[in-house]
């Protein structure tokens, strides 16, 4: 970026030329001796992320707090205030662009709470320029992962987004849980202080595992995969954890009898402990939920073919642990 910088200075009353953009690459090769194409996806990144502006126009100021920070804690949070006001995935060294996806995830997750990586996939498919909010509702970001899943979109994107959450585990005051991502003060006040020992992985393989043994049990009931509660056969379920695959043991996080098939909008009220279940299956409100949200959902109930001691167990954990409980931070 320094390379990048200075060959910026020197020649800033210089318009723009492929010819110029060449002569900056053998510059940076002429120092540190890599290949042009890998020269070229580099200087590309600086660009999206804000660093440096398309066509070597400009760069920003932080970018030189960047170079001159002294410790990693500066230098995260100058990576911060530069990806969120400036980063653009449009942008490219010929192409600029007024389009800040990074700033309007921030800002869905602000609105949100939790996005799961399906949701940031989602959040692909959405034409930011139209949302004048600069934000998803979390009915709207529902919609979009429902359209994702309709076209195979998630599908082929889930392993394409390792980059993107590698940077947004760089920014601060951010942090995944669960292949979750959250504010980390709001991590902090759902699943405690330490959240190294909360932020463990789930072992994929098993998870997969663990989710196709609640959609066997749905389909041995109902001949389809569905929810176990609303019964409708939505394209996206979750394998919902009744008591919190942080909070559980290796045995219980991957144990089908703590879990429950939901759709997202069950789920999310689920998990955040809006709702739970009696022994029977029927609902109960939390306090704060909205009166709209409970006249819709209130003649619904947990299908009573799927509880069964162990379930109860989980329940009586959920009721007491999880119920009105995590939504107050989430």
């Amino acid at each position: 970026m320094k390379i990048c910088i200075d060959f910026i200075n020197e020649f800033k009353s210089e318009v723009y030329s492929p010819e110029k953009y060449t002569r900056l690459q053998l510059r940076i090769q002429e120092v540190i001796g890599i290949e042009l194409i890998s020269i070229r996806k580099a200087i590309n990144q600086l660009v999206k992320m804000g660093f440096i502006n398309s066509f070597l126009a400009s760069y920003q100021k932080e970018s030189v707090e960047y170079l001159n920070a002294r410790t990693n804690r500066k230098r995260n949070t100058i990576l911060s205030k530069i990806v969120y006001s400036y980063s653009s995935f449009n942008k490219s060294i010929n192409e600029d662009s007024k389009l800040h996806q990074l700033n309007f995830l921030i800002n869905t997750l602000v609105e949100v709470g939790k996005l799961s990586k399906e949701d940031i996939i989602a959040l692909m498919l959405v034409d930011i320029d139209h949302i004048k909010k600069g934000y998803l509702t979390k009915i709207e970001l529902n919609h979009y992962v429902i359209i994702a899943n309709q076209i195979n979109f998630i599908e082929r994107k889930y392993n394409q987004i390792g980059y993107l959450t590698n940077l947004l585990r760089k920014l601060d005051d951010i942090v995944f849980v669960s292949n979750e991502l959250y504010f980390t003060e709001d991590a902090k006040q759902i699943f405690g202080e330490n959240l190294e020992i909360t932020t463990r992985k789930r072992n994929p393989y098993l998870h997969l595992i663990y989710k196709n043994q609640l959609k066997e049990e749905s389909f041995s009931i109902y001949e389809d995969e569905k929810c176990m509660v609303e019964q409708l056969s939505y394209p996206t379920l979750i394998a919902s954890h009744i008591k919190p695959f942080i909070k559980s043991n290796e045995d219980e996080a991957y144990d089908p009898n703590n879990g429950i098939l939901l759709s997202r909008n069950i789920d999310s009220l689920f998990d955040l402990g809006y709702i739970t279940f009696r022994d029977n299956g029927e609902i109960i409100f939390a306090t704060h939920l909205k009166q709209d949200v409970k006249d819709f959902i209130t003649n619904y109930s947990l299908d009573n073919r799927f509880i069964n001691a162990k379930r109860l167990e989980y329940l009586e954990y959920h009721r007491n642990e999880v119920f009105e409980k995590r939504y107050k931070y989430a």
